[in-house]
């Protein structure tokens, strides 16, 4: 039995290597040849896609828990996945909303404040605290419209209600700074704080489902989003040497000045524009 499971390991890491030295090699093709690849890919994609609904349709009428049983093997899964053929489980409501408030926490905190989940009530309610220096802040109106509220109501549509239990604070005239304010800084918005990004490493954020990574060189600070050109895999785990980022998974390489990949000349990190305030950095998303 063991020998049999070495085997198979080995035998999808040959498969895998195998796909990546094929893609690397088209990469270095023309456009126009490129483009053949890609409709010749999705065509033998979309034939295995209406082989395999035709496959589960049969199976669920026949053996449904053979199905369930099959799904529980990783390759099945990711390819009925990748496919859409199948849909991951729900997760329960509590773990979403918490979820949901992790995506907002990086600009609560660079306001050094955060936000606590006080009570579900049941259809479609949630009570949220501000605290720390956003509980008594002016604009924490304007923090739980445009930042916890979305966010909330992203994660969780059977959510309409989302309901503050701080005291409404007077504005004295004092300028109103919200993590999440609009204005000439539409969809720019606070992540994280310079000292809080490390020289010459990476800070992996994630707001509203966007998952990113700031990364800095002494005043330099550039923001990415949070996945390789290579398999879309994420690169907050991997090496940096020399201003240059190795992900871990395939060894594609990226020059974080630019983005730029050097294994694959041409194509670039998705960026996303940084400006700084202070020792505030703040990332335009929108």
């Amino acid at each position: 039995m063991t020998q049999g499971t070495t085997e198979k390991t080995q035998t999808l890491e040959q498969l895998i290597n195998e796909i990546s030295r094929y893609e690397q090699i088209v990469n270095q093709w023309d456009n126009n040849q490129q483009v053949v690849v890609e409709r010749l890919k999705e065509a033998i994609e979309n034939l295995h896609k209406e082989a395999l609904s035709r496959l589960i349709k049969t199976v669920k009428k026949e053996a449904l828990p053979s199905l369930r049983e099959a799904v529980k093997d990783e390759l099945v899964y990711g390819l009925l996945r990748y496919h859409d053929l199948i849909k991951p489980p729900n997760p329960p409501l509590e773990k979403r909303l918490e979820q949901a408030l992790a995506t907002v926490r990086p600009g609560l905190k660079s306001h050094h404040g955060d936000v606590e989940l006080v009570a579900i009530k049941l259809p479609n309610t949630v009570e949220v605290k501000l605290v720390g220096t956003c509980s008594n802040c002016p604009a924490s109106t304007l923090t739980m419209k445009q930042g916890i509220e979305q966010a909330i109501k992203t994660y969780c549509p059977e959510i309409t209600n989302v309901i503050s239990v701080n005291h409404t604070v007077t504005y004295t005239g004092d300028k109103i700074e919200s993590p999440f304010a609009t204005s000439q800084d539409a969809g720019w918005v606070a992540l994280a704080r310079v000292d809080e990004i490390p020289n010459g490493g990476i800070l992996p954020l994630e707001i509203e489902g966007l998952k990113l990574i700031l990364v800095r060189n002494n005043e330099m600070v550039k923001g990415y989003r949070n996945s390789c050109m290579h398999l879309a895999l994420p690169l907050d785990t991997g090496e940096i040497e020399k201003g240059v980022l190795t992900c871990l998974h395939h060894g594609f390489q990226y020059r974080l000045e630019t983005g730029e990949c050097l294994t694959s000349p041409g194509m670039f990190l998705e960026a996303y524009p940084v400006k700084r305030r202070g020792e505030k950095v703040l990332v335009k998303i929108a």
